[in-house]
């Protein structure tokens, strides 16, 4: 069996990449991103401008705070994006900045007013929304974009340029289901941009018919008959307007929309998606976002005043060079200096292995050697004893004693034996029975001292009574040491009290 891939694998879009047919791949994508501290409806105006350009724009990228132009230019190639709509916002207004990736021109756009599609739509009384004429992209149509100046055909070309270009003879018409309308006012300057989905409907057919062909229920609640229902149109409704004639054409191909077949002549119906955007163009750069100022509304220099701008600019992009030039050898500096300490550290690995190595050849023949000098003085000391003595020496004599320990595998003597777990405990038992008993034997011991101890003081106590007693007549002991005692004992009652005759 195979190896199993991994989620990574699967979703990893450098393996879809060659099954990308090659007009996608060579489709205009866009990023559209808005940047800077931007209020809630103009962070909408930008979810709304994705919708436009669906579906070769990325509709679910988040932009952060710290991302920057660069991290957008450099995934730009990788990901096939020609063109940046980037949305900002100041204290003067609203503005739109169109580039062209990765090398410029960027053109600056003022924003004066704008409708969200989500107010379009609500003010509309017919609304339309189909979401799979988003699987498309939108048809762009310029209107009055043929005024004099190179900044009108500059602006025109980049407009036509943000959405994929269309082949008559191979184009699909029930793929075309959007428009994307600019209108230029030349005496205002003002650039009117509106987003419509497009829809075919028949002509020639009575009411009746034509709400049956397009799939409606119809209300046959004052009918008596089918038939009725086709012949009186007065007992149906009169709200919908007849089609003007400039907009009803002949269809060339059938469309997704029913009762559009070919060669059925069909009207053509515009409803409106938004938002709207009402923007004036008023700069045009060389570069991406920062460049050579071509073209400004508001803003005119004159030629000395745009030949220093030229010079500083020059020095600035000198300047620039060299100190690029200046990293990239620091860098390679850096990275020789790297592979000489690796060198440097791979040859002292080497020197301390070859030492090593060294060191245990020369340890190895020094004991060889001893052990040469060893038997060298065991033969001597037998030779000795051979002449001295005229006889052999005993076989154990002059050989070295020899450890009766058992020896590894690797010739080193190997430690104690392991003591079996019931010899061990057996042992232990012992030890402490035989430490019990001399206990014992100590305290009876002990007891039979103290017992002697007492028999002999008690002799001692009764010989010192008998020295002091005195046998008289009739049996009777007389106590010499007690002589006396009642009289003194008489006087000492006297005397023991408190007071003055106390002394």
């Amino acid at each position: 069996m195979g190896k199993r891939k991994g989620k990574c694998v699967k979703k990893n879009s450098a393996s879809k990449e060659a099954l990308e047919p090659e007009n996608l791949v060579k489709a205009p994508h866009s990023f559209v991103i808005h940047r800077g501290q931007c209020s809630k409806d103009l962070v909408d105006l930008t979810r709304d401008f994705r919708k436009i350009m669906e579906p070769f724009t990325a509709s679910q990228l988040k932009e952060r705070k710290k991302n920057t132009i660069k991290d957008f230019v450099s995934i730009s190639g990788y990901l096939h994006v020609s063109h940046m709509v980037l949305f900002t916002e100041t204290e003067l207004g609203s503005y739109m900045r169109l580039a062209r990736l990765p090398r410029g021109p960027t053109l600056t756009f003022k924003i004066h007013n704008y409708s969200l599609a989500r107010d379009v739509i609500s003010s509309l009384k017919k609304q339309y929304v189909m979401m799979r004429a988003f699987q498309n992209a939108p048809l762009i149509v310029l209107n009055t974009f043929s005024g004099e100046g190179m900044h009108m055909k500059l602006m025109a070309t980049m407009f036509q340029n943000m959405f994929p270009t269309i082949n008559i003879t191979t184009v699909k018409l029930k793929n075309i289901r959007r428009c994307v309308l600019m209108n230029y006012n030349p005496s205002t300057k003002l650039i009117d941009m509106r987003h419509y989905v497009i829809r075919a409907t028949p002509v020639g057919l009575n009411k009746g018919t034509k709400k049956v062909v397009q799939g409606k229920i119809p209300n046959l609640n004052r009918c008596k008959d089918m038939s009725e229902f086709f012949d009186k149109a007065g007992l149906l409704s009169e709200s919908e307007f007849e089609d003007d004639p400039n907009s009803q054409i002949v269809l060339p191909q059938s469309l997704a929309s029913r009762g559009a077949a070919v060669d059925s002549k069909s009207a053509i119906r515009l409803f409106e998606l938004g938002p709207r955007i009402t923007f004036q163009l008023i700069k045009v750069e060389d570069g991406l976002m920062d460049g050579e100022v071509l073209y400004h509304e508001l803003v005119e220099k004159t030629e000395e005043e745009k030949a220093l701008i030229k010079k500083r600019r020059e020095a600035k992009r000198r300047l620039k060079e060299k100190r690029k030039s200046k990293q990239e050898e620091n860098i390679k500096k850096k990275q020789k200096e790297k592979e000489e300490l690796k060198q440097k550290s791979l040859e002292g690995i080497k020197k301390k292995k070859e030492s090593t190595e060294s060191q245990r050849l020369m340890e190895l023949a020094a004991a060889e050697s001893q052990n040469n000098d060893q038997d060298m003085e065991e033969d001597d000391d037998a030779d000795y004893y051979r002449q001295e003595v005229g006889a052999e020496p005993e076989k154990d004599l002059f050989t070295p004693k020899t450890s009766n320990k058992r020896k590894a595998d690797d010739n080193s003597v190997r430690g104690f034996k392991k003591m079996r777990l019931d010899k061990k405990l057996k042992r232990k038992y012992q030890k402490n029975q035989d430490g019990g008993q001399q206990t014992k034997k100590q305290g009876n011991d002990k007891k039979f001292q103290n017992k002697d101890f007492k028999n002999k003081n008690s002799g001692d106590r009764d010989k010192f009574r008998n020295k002091g007693q005195k046998k008289v007549f009739g049996g009777k002991v007389q106590n010499k040491f007690n002589k006396g005692s009642k009289g003194r004992e008489g006087k000492g009652r006297k005397n023991s009290g408190k007071g003055k005759g106390r002394k």
